[in-house]
């Protein structure tokens, strides 16, 4: 079932690229005490996530987060050397690019999409969300397009 608004997202332990290599982070210490935005994509260095729904963010961090935001985190269902190289492509230094290698954030969030008939495998779907203390305010999917998800949409909503 996917989460909903008021609910605890699901305390899971996931990866970031750091000077080091992968390092394992939970999402309770990413967002607890904190006011997040995370959003989602299907897939680092696709054309839609790359082109649009990334970029937004990277081109509206600092106004995200004039408006009260500690973090802004990006995740997708890719291993955190993917999603460290596509962090460094797209100039996303204010951005927390978040490994979900396995989709297990994806699918505890209910949020999970199988997309195996196109051979991409299990992916995330596409949304934003704003989370305080762990709490989700705010869910936006997308179903087609960035309309729900979009760094714009954010801000309307912060």
């Amino acid at each position: 079932m996917t989460i909903q608004i008021g609910e605890k997202v699901p305390n899971i332990t996931l990866q970031v690229m750091s000077e080091k290599g992968p390092e394992a982070v939970n999402t309770d210490d990413l967002l607890l005490g904190k006011k997040v935005v995370l959003f989602a994509v299907p897939g680092a260095f696709t054309p839609g996530c790359s082109m649009t729904h990334l970029p937004g963010f990277v081109v509206h961090a600092d106004t995200i987060k004039a408006k009260g935001v500690d973090a802004i985190i990006c995740t997708s269902v890719n291993d955190a050397f993917v999603m460290g190289a596509w962090g460094k492509a797209q100039n996303a230094d204010e951005i927390i690019m978040l490994a979900d290698g396995v989709a297990e954030f994806a699918q505890a969030m209910g949020l999970a999409q199988d997309l195996t008939a196109v051979k991409f495998g299990v992916r995330s779907q596409r949304y934003a969300m704003i989370i305080e203390n762990g709490i989700v305010k705010t869910l936006g999917i997308d179903a087609k397009g960035v309309d729900q998800s979009s760094a714009e949409t954010v801000l309307s909503l912060l």
